[in-house]
């Protein structure tokens, strides 16, 4: 397996198990974007726990506007995502070197530009979760697996 495959084609040889943890994460990142999008709060409020109820109208409006614009950006991404576990399984490894670029840079920017909320959010757990998993899963996706088929004996 290569990391930037010459040909982008449904040739996968790696561990299967990264095939199904891309999936899953296709899955949740598909609900996760569809909430974003059309929740009445976007999902800011009553899941990422951001105290729109203390922002001004405006502020909480532009905020449910940015969580929905990032809903759409997840979609697209899921998208992708699903068209690589389908069509193009080659592109399995760059996938995961795309979701832990994204992860990492979630949790950077939130040391760098952190917001108060009143509780913890699911999704800024699953930041320090996905990280490990996805460069484990990058590990075993690039790995070629050992043919299944055992060499035959000759009859004498």
């Amino acid at each position: 397996m290569q990391l930037l495959p010459e040909t982008a084609d449904n040739k996968y040889n790696g561990h299967p198990a990264a095939w199904y943890v891309l999936a899953l994460i296709t899955l949740v990142s598909l609900f996760r974007s569809l909430v974003h999008m059309f929740a009445s709060d976007g999902g800011a409020q009553s899941i990422a726990t951001v105290p729109l109820d203390t922002y001004s109208d405006a502020a909480a409006a532009a905020v449910i506007h940015i969580f929905s614009l990032w809903g759409l950006s997840q979609l697209l991404t899921a998208l992708v995502s699903a068209i690589v576990l389908v069509r193009y399984r080659s592109l399995i490894p760059l996938m995961f070197i795309l979701l832990l670029i994204e992860y990492s840079s979630r949790i950077i920017l939130t040391w760098l530009k952190p917001v108060e909320l009143a509780g913890t959010a699911p999704g800024g757990v699953g930041n320090y979760l996905l990280v490990p998993v996805a460069g484990f899963m990058l590990y075993l996706s690039l790995q070629k697996r050992q043919s299944s088929k055992r060499p035959q004996r000759r009859m004498r």
